[in-house]
């Protein structure tokens, strides 16, 4: 098996240069599981990042990789897509890169229903650029931008692409690794826009800020914090305070926007002539 995971990276450019500790790895390790049960074309995947801790990752990956600027690897992709709707096309991006500069990206990737999975690795900081607050960091942390405590409300990243159309909606942790490789290769085989977001944790900035002591404790905090979606729709609210479901959260087909758009070439093609 370790043998066949080994095609999908560039071991040229290992060791990577995520902090120790740090959940990206291991979602790294879900995606790559994830590809290897989907059986993908290396020659006809490609996977696209931004600017990010998260986004460095494509850099291990040997496939066709695209390393973009800030916030914009969902506008990349869309033109990648786009122009060869044969590729499979993977999305990692962070809870800063995919919800705040790519914020409007995001809600119209999932409004077009562009047959693009998109892995938002959320460790609720900015890891590379020094620890500011996001909009996924929770009220009360603290960050290199919020010494006093953040007092921005974060918003539900899952709900936010569920009403913006995205047909496949899944959370899963860097804890729950065998649910997050699933949940990634039903976000692949999902025929539309998937949106997975990957709860990671990030002790050199996120946790030190908060005195977390170590990542065991942050992986422990995940562990607590997420349920299964069938146990926390039982649960009052009073009861879920501070915890989120995971799992998939929403999954309705809807019409595939290059199949759509096909469609409109060929009726003007027709029209022309």
């Amino acid at each position: 098996m370790l043998n066949d995971l080994k095609q999908y990276l560039r071991e040229d450019k290992l060791k990577h240069i995520l902090c120790s500790g740090c959940g990206h790895g291991t979602i790294m390790n879900a995606l790559v599981h994830a590809i290897e049960k989907c059986q993908l074309d290396r020659d006809n995947t490609v996977i696209v990042s931004g600017i990010g801790c998260s986004s460095r990752i494509p850099g291990y990956l040997n496939f066709n990789t695209l390393h973009t600027t800030h916030g914009r690897a969902l506008a990349f992709a869309t033109g990648i897509k786009l122009a060869d709707p044969q590729l499979k096309v993977i999305v990692i991006t962070g809870d800063g890169d995919g919800s705040a500069i790519g914020g409007n990206h995001l809600i119209h990737a999932c409004r077009r229903n562009i047959d693009i999975t998109t892995i938002v690795f959320n460790n609720n900081i900015y890891g590379m650029t020094n620890g500011q607050y996001s909009p996924m960091t929770p009220v009360g942390s603290y960050a290199s931008t919020a010494p006093y405590g953040n007092i921005d409300r974060s918003f539900d990243l899952c709900k936010l692409a569920t009403g913006s159309g995205a047909t496949f909606v899944a959370r899963g942790t860097a804890y729950h690794v065998t649910m997050l490789t699933d949940l990634i290769v039903k976000g692949i085989a999902n025929d539309g826009f998937s949106v997975v977001e990957a709860m990671s944790h990030c002790p050199t900035y996120y946790g030190r800020k908060n005195k977390l002591k170590s990542p065991v404790i942050m992986m422990e905090m995940l562990k607590k914090s997420a349920l299964p979606l069938t146990a926390f729709e039982k649960l009052p609210a009073e009861k879920t305070e501070g915890k989120y479901a995971i799992g998939v959260l929403h999954h309705e087909p809807a019409p595939e926007y290059t199949k759509e758009y096909d469609r409109v070439i060929e009726i003007a093609q027709k029209g022309a002539n």
